[in-house]
């Protein structure tokens, strides 16, 4: 295990220094998945017209919650921003500001692009089969409530995909990408179809020589699905093995989740306890490299290995709706270019620390920034 040292940090900024002429060489094939993100703070007690203070905690909204049972309530809520939203347009957006030739696919917005994803298809190439589904992200200081509209995410489906993007296009792209990434499968309903037939009718005419690519998935918080749905999903990742390197990634809440599915003991909620949780998970679902990525640090398990790094965590985040789809582009960015699961999990947990006190995407020169002026507490001061 390695828990952030400065010569972790020096090594990884070397590395990313090094690769600069080759992320415009890197490939990327995203999907499927879109929403329309608004950003809200709930308002705990307004002072004046302009000044408020917000309701902190996620706690503390609970509490107010259970307070008005048996009598109702009523909360207001303060837009911050309203952004692009979705697993993968975020982990899409974010790979195309390193500098990746990114493609994208899924719910944008249909027959006509929705304008929150005008910016990311001036980045990536971007085709929309879909609808965008819509978010209300409630943000607080110790996480977030997302309260999502997804009724057009039954639109994502095998055939929309085929007749709206191309079997032949989506078979292109399968075969030449370096990174494949298939997230959000939680919310789309139809997703472990998409994958039997992706499966069934693309993988076999893939070329069985040369390096493989990477795939990565994300279940994104699979709580609200049943059992056999979690275990259905898990088997065909498994399938995938056969044509790519497969990278599954978790945060700690979908570790439990799929602990449970397993009937596995979550334990205690420490590191060493999370680290074992994923060993055994990784045991059960052997597939090239788990990455488990709680709020204050990550974990990957590859080929029996298990590496650990402390992340670029803050006390006062600006933003953390999308945090961990920047850990998850930041990651896969270090598997491409060849990182080990130390020096990727250290450009993960940069680059979402990144996003949550910047709020926005970080480039490449960031990265290297934010490593070589590493802060020395969890309040900052940043210098980067």
């Amino acid at each position: 295990m390695n828990l952030n040292t400065p010569e972790l940090r020096a090594r990884t900024a070397e590395a990313l220094e090094g690769a600069r002429s080759r992320l415009s060489q890197l490939r990327a094939f995203i999907g499927l998945d879109g929403f329309v993100d608004e950003i809200l703070h709930v308002v705990d007690k307004r002072h004046t017209v302009e000044r408020y203070d917000r309701v902190p905690t996620i706690a503390r909204l609970a509490e107010r919650l259970a307070a008005a049972a048996g009598k109702s309530t009523n909360l207001e809520l303060v837009s911050q921003l309203t952004k692009l939203g979705g697993n993968g347009p975020i982990m899409g957006n974010a790979l195309a500001t390193f500098g990746l030739r990114v493609t994208y696919v899924g719910n944008l917005g249909y027959p006509k692009l929705h304008p929150v994803f005008e910016e990311f298809a001036r980045r990536a190439e971007v085709h929309s089969i879909a609808p965008p589904g819509y978010t209300d992200a409630l943000e607080f200081e110790d996480g977030k409530v997302m309260l999502g509209k997804h009724s057009s995410l039954r639109e994502v489906t095998w055939e929309n995909l085929v007749q709206r993007f191309g079997r032949d296009r989506l078979a292109e792209q399968m075969a030449t990408a370096d990174l494949v990434a298939f997230v959000n499968w939680t919310m789309l309903p139809y997703m472990s179809d998409i994958w039997a037939a992706v499966l069934r009718e693309i993988c076999p005419g893939l070329p069985a020589s040369g390096p493989r690519r990477t795939l990565f998935f994300d279940l994104a918080d699979p709580e609200k699905r049943t059992s056999e749905d979690i275990r259905r999903a898990l088997d065909l990742i498994l399938e995938f093995s056969r044509y790519f390197r497969v990278i599954l990634g978790l945060n700690e809440k979908e570790a439990y989740e799929v602990a449970r599915v397993f009937g596995l003991e979550r334990g205690d909620g420490s590191r060493a306890a999370v680290a074992a949780l994923a060993r055994e998970i990784h045991q059960r679902v052997p597939v090239h490299t788990l990455v488990v990525h709680p709020v204050a640090y990550a974990l990957a398990v590859s080929e029996g290995r298990l590496s650990l790094v402390d992340g670029l965590y803050t006390t006062v985040p600006r933003l953390t709706t999308g945090a961990g789809d920047h850990f998850n582009s930041g990651f896969c960015l270090g598997k491409l270019l060849g990182f080990d699961d130390d020096l990727a999990l250290m450009t993960g947990v940069t680059t979402s620390g990144y996003y949550v006190i910047k709020a926005q995407s970080p480039c490449v020169d960031d990265l290297i920034r934010a490593l070589r002026n590493w802060p020395e507490g969890p309040t900052g001061p940043y210098r980067f």
